[in-house]
């Protein structure tokens, strides 16, 4: 009964679907390659010096020449530092970052032209946007050591009440889509994502009192949390960076994709 059930929805969403010009309802699978950047505390004006590496997996239902629907599992590496700043704080405040971003994002497409494998529509620009589940891990360098900056609460907080490590991004973009041949088409794709968190570089808020930091988290803590070199600096409750704008990032790749075909649909079951 169950089975019947779910053979009747999907034939219904097949048949509701028909009278879309030029329908697929198809599948593509590939994978893509690009770079990522990183804007926050330590790259304030949006500099696309620092490109890192990204790249992942994706799979695309198409519901029709102009609507798809597209899940992706990616990697983006970002990374910044004060050292690229001209601005006298950000260089005395010396701080630096690097992290391994992963997530897993599902976003709906739109074509502005009309997109059908093998057929003179094979060329497309679209727009797309949707949500990405994302894990992140800043780190910095002492001496010849990395250090997750998470573990050490640079900005004060207590053991057990860090902040989280994952969050729920939008994402959005543009991008263009093109036929090689029947099977096979090349998308190039620019997409930002915006992130619920200013700590993708953990820094967001004040500097924290040294001596709590000293017994929560010893002196790598107090040297994770103040690197600067000139006296002084980085006193109590003075600033360590911007808490009224979160972080973000973004990539830009291209992917080859491999086209399954139309999908059939099955027949409506009889009772």
């Amino acid at each position: 009964m169950r089975k019947n059930r779910i053979s009747l929805l999907f034939s219904f969403l097949c048949l509701f679907s028909l009278n879309a010009i030029q329908a697929q309802q198809a599948w593509e699978a590939g994978a893509w390659l690009g770079v990522s950047h990183y804007f926050g505390e330590l790259n304030p004006s949006y500099n696309l010096t620092r490109p890192g590496f990204s790249g992942g997996v994706t799979a695309r239902y198409l519901f029709n020449n102009r609507l798809s629907f597209k899940s992706s599992l990616n990697y983006a590496f970002i990374s910044g530092t004060d050292e690229d700043s001209s601005n006298p704080f950000e260089l005395a405040r010396n701080l630096h970052f690097r992290s391994n971003i992963f997530d897993l994002s599902n976003q709906f497409e739109f074509n502005f032209l009309p997109y059908v494998h093998g057929t003179r529509e094979y060329f497309s620009p679209y727009l797309f946007a949707g949500l990405s589940i994302f894990h992140y891990n800043p780190q910095a360098q002492l001496g010849k050591k990395w250090y997750n900056l998470r573990e050490y609460g640079t900005e004060g907080q207590i053991l057990g009440e860090e902040y989280l490590s994952y969050g729920i991004g939008l994402l959005y973009g543009a991008g263009i889509k093109w036929d090689i041949n029947y099977r096979l088409s090349i998308n190039l794709e620019v997409g930002a994502r915006l992130v619920p968190t200013d700590y993708l570089d953990d820094i967001s808020t004040v500097y924290p009192n040294r001596g709590e930091v000293q017994s929560l988290r010893g002196d790598i803590g107090v040297a994770l949390s103040n690197p600067s070199t000139v006296p002084g600096f980085g006193s109590q409750g003075t600033q360590r960076g911007n808490s009224t704008d979160n972080d973000s990032y973004m990539t830009t790749g291209i992917s080859i994709m491999y086209y399954f075909g139309q999908l059939k649909c099955p027949p409506i079951m009889r009772y």
